[in-house]
């Protein structure tokens, strides 16, 4: 072992320490190392940075964006509506909703389909009258396994592909990972849904934290052209309010409420609704039902936005230009193209008049704001907001959203493209087709995610620059000689999950791939088949709430403990080992 396979080695052990441990952020973590490792002479200076430009980064970078502009759309939402229904047992609506989610992880982020999805299931579970906490560590899990089955479901996919292209000049193609991926996931999908979620502890505290307490407004939506709630009666409406979690106040029509009998009040053109819902609720339903938000100026105008919409909270503050007058004397909507939505005063809804109230301090305001100019009309106003935006959806152009990913996807299949010029064009059709605002582009690009990738790719290319790689390969093929060649797929695999298990799953493809390359020159074997094996291990971290980021992310939500994973992330992963080395030596024999 040379000096510098030990130091390179030394290094890997302190950031793999640094990141088990926690306390520093991964991407801080990984920068250092890529700094230490120029220091050391490990890294050459002048490819320091090189893992920027790296294919798999962009491409992961293109992949936060699209996928953000699908989810801005709702369509993707709309989808979940429709297959989630509370009435269902939960080994069907894991099949339902879990099936829909390693879908949409195939061809998008597969944080992004949880971050899609789990609201719906929170709100399922509510509406089921049981814990959300047994099916939100199901479904990640089942989002996750979707990643698998494409080129762009996962990260570690893109990074194996890179150095497939690195090694024989050619990357691996979009669908190359389905009839692996494709098996686990469906094998994933029946145990999950059939056994794993009965494996979670009974706990009450489970329950604690399984839903966010949100603020609920009584707002206004107008029946517009349109409109499916035209011609429904109020008894329908309050069905399909019901459904997305909000509860009709009264139905006006020219300023005057309409009475009488529910199945027997019907709405028509430009009548309003006034609803009590949270912000979330109250989006929903207007997409499901094509309703609009009023314009702020005519009591019974639709807001007819030349821009993109989203809805803020805020307190009025004493210094606030409202404080004492109303929303029309401000003249919110002529001047600042913005509606006020609601208003919560002293912990009760103001339910009638709101354009009409006069404000006071320590009034909580929701508001419909153009999102570029939000922080303008915030700091103009003098309130102070709370929590995130709401985006407001564009469901008009979903169809164009929907269909200028597919034509990509279809290009790169078919190889009239690579993956990141076609995902590119993408982004540029949703900048030029107002899908998304180019300000929106940098905040969906998850930049410790592409700095971590970028840090590591050079740390990754020294295992092969200092022979580490080729050390470690021996290693794997000393102890596995004179056995089958599948045993050192295997063993491959199963090292690279436990691995993943403790480390991001990115910074483990890009640590495996060089070993996997040097494995199959040593045994003198296909090298195809150890790159797959490490896109699944790298991709299967079930054990620990660290592995992965959905993992993480339904943690809290759930109320789950650390201990909990391990009951359906053990006997999940040994199903992956078991479908997944069989079909790699089919697919892709040694």
């Amino acid at each position: 072992m040379t000096q510098d396979q030990i130091t390179l080695f030394g290094l890997f052990a302190v950031l793999i320490a640094a990141l088990i441990w926690g306390r520093w952020r991964h991407d801080i973590v990984a920068f250092a190392g890529l700094i230490a490792g120029v220091l050391l002479g490990l890294v050459p200076a002048d490819q320091a940075f090189s893992g920027f430009a790296h294919p798999a980064v962009i491409t992961v970078a293109l992949v936060l964006v699209v996928s953000a502009g699908l989810m801005r759309t709702g369509a993707v939402h709309l989808l979940g509506r429709y297959i989630a229904r509370p009435e269902a047992p939960v080994p069907l609506h894991l099949l339902r909703l879990g099936g829909v989610g390693a879908a949409l992880s195939a061809v998008m982020n597969n944080v992004t389909a949880l971050a899609l999805l789990m609201p719906l299931d929170m709100q399922t579970a509510r509406k089921a009258g049981r814990s959300a906490a047994l099916t939100l560590m199901p479904l990640a899990f089942l989002t996750i396994l979707g990643g698998m089955v494409t080129l762009i479901g996962t990260p570690p996919n893109l990074i194996v592909s890179g150095f497939r292209a690195e090694a024989t000049g050619e990357p691996f193609g979009m669908f190359d990972f389905t009839p692996v991926g494709g098996a686990v996931a469906l094998a994933g999908l029946a145990f999950v849904a059939l056994i794993g979620w009965r494996l979670l502890p009974r706990r009450p505290d489970l329950d604690e934290g399984a839903e966010k307490q949100m603020r609920e407004y009584v707002a206004e939506l107008v029946v517009g052209e349109g409109s499916r709630a035209a011609g429904m009666t109020r008894a329908e409406i309050e069905a399909a309010a019901d459904k997305a979690n909000a509860g009709v106040v009264a139905v006006t029509r020219r300023g005057r409420r309409l009475y009488g009998r529910p199945e027997e009040v019907t709405a028509d053109l430009g009548d309003i609704l006034l609803l009590h819902a949270a912000p979330a609720a109250l989006e929903e339903l207007r997409v499901e039902m094509g309703l609009s938000y009023p314009d702020g100026r005519d009591a019974d105008a639709p807001l007819i936005a030349r821009e993109g919409q989203t809805m803020i909270e805020t307190v009025a503050t004493k210094q606030s230009r409202l404080i004492g007058r109303t929303a029309r004397q401000l003249r919110l909507g002529q001047d600042y193209d913005s509606v006020l939505l609601g208003i919560i005063r002293q912990g009760r809804t103001v339910r009638a008049h709101l354009r009409d109230t006069r404000i006071q301090p320590g009034d909580i305001l929701l508001l419909l704001v153009p999102e570029a100019r939000a922080e303008q009309v915030v700091e103009w106003l003098h309130v102070m907001p709370l929590n995130g935006a709401e985006p407001v959806v564009k469901e008009s152009r979903a169809t164009f959203a929907i269909g200028l990913f597919a034509l990509a996807l279809i290009a790169v299949s078919f190889g009239w493209i690579s993956m990141p010029i076609a995902l590119g064009v993408v982004l540029v059709g949703y900048v030029l087709g107002h899908v998304l605002t180019a300000e929106e582009i940098y905040d969906h690009v998850d930049w410790p995610v592409i700095v971590l990738l970028g840090a590591m790719i050079p740390l990754g290319l020294a295992m092969e620059t200092t022979g580490a790689s080729d050390l470690v390969a021996g290693w794997l093929a000393r102890a596995t000689q004179g056995l089958p060649p599948w045993v050192a797929v295997t063993l491959l695999l199963v090292a690279t999950m436990f691995i993943s298990d403790v480390l991001n799953n990115n910074a483990t493809a890009i640590l495996a791939a060089p070993v996997g390359l040097s494995l199959a020159e040593t045994t003198g074997t296909n090298p195809d088949t150890y790159l797959m094996a490490i896109a699944v291990g790298a991709s299967c971290a079930f054990l620990t709430p660290i592995g992965h980021q959905n993992n993480t992310i339904v943690m809290g939500p759930g109320g789950y403990r650390f201990s909990d994973y391990w009951r359906i992330g053990l006997p999940l992963e040994i199903i992956v080992t078991a479908v997944a080395v069989p079909m790699l030596l089919i697919t892709w024999p040694l």
